[in-house]
């Protein structure tokens, strides 16, 4: 399985991902924001944490209009799996993979601490490897996680079983407790909080691993 980590200038989480893939078995490139390209046959795009441009602008608004983000939204059209976390979930939402936006946290700090989610969904690559109420803990760290969206597309995010996780305990003011949603295809999974930093005991705990390995192992046998 061959997975593709996007780089942008100010990205931080991007070799925390690159390791968190390669454990769990893919082949992993490192693509700069400046190639116009994907490598052949990536299976996966993982759009990392981090401060992309320096969060000018809007976080993650400079970061959707590089080159490789057109890719990537082609990647996605086409059915590929993407996955973006904290950054990279406002980049998804910036280059309109996913619905809603996210917003400075609701008092105005900035979150950093591991924090237990509620799994909504395992009917996703990304879920299938938990079961629908499990609780996992993953670290935040962010100052623009507090996602929002209007009535009708919280709606829609709701009956379509599109909510992947949700914050036990809500930490920047997120709509309905959202931390990750899916899109309509199930195949884009934009989320605040860090998997790959959940991936080894060293780092305080292994939550992580059944999203990487349950989707790298559907994508294996697909």
């Amino acid at each position: 399985m061959r997975a593709a980590v996007i780089v942008f200038p100010g990205s931080n989480c991007d070799r925390d991902m690159a390791v968190a893939l390669r454990a769990a078995g893919a082949d992993v490139s490192m693509v700069w924001h400046k190639d116009s390209d994907l490598p052949e046959g990536v299976d996966l795009v993982a759009v990392p944490g981090g401060f992309s441009f320096g969060d000018y602008l809007r976080c993650g608004a400079i970061a959707a209009q590089s080159p490789i983000c057109k890719a990537v939204v082609a990647h996605a059209e086409r059915g590929g799996y993407v996955l973006g976390v904290c950054n990279g979930f406002q980049v998804l939402t910036e280059s309109g993979l996913l619905p809603g936006a996210l917003m400075r946290n609701a008092e105005l700090k900035f979150v950093c601490k591991t924090l237990d989610l509620k799994v909504e969904t395992s009917t996703s690559g990304f879920t299938e490897g938990y079961n629908a109420g499990d609780v996992v803990a993953f670290p935040v760290a962010h100052h623009d996680g507090n996602y929002t969206a209007d009535p009708e597309t919280l709606q829609r995010l709701e009956a379509d079983d599109r909510v992947a996780f949700r914050y036990v305990q809500n930490p920047n003011g997120s709509v309905a407790d959202i931390a990750g949603i899916l899109s309509a295809n199930r195949r884009v999974l934009g989320m605040m909080p860090h998997p790959e930093r959940a991936v080894d005991m060293g780092h305080g705990g292994t939550d992580g691993q059944a999203l990487f390995r349950g989707l790298i192992g559907q994508l294996a046998n697909a």
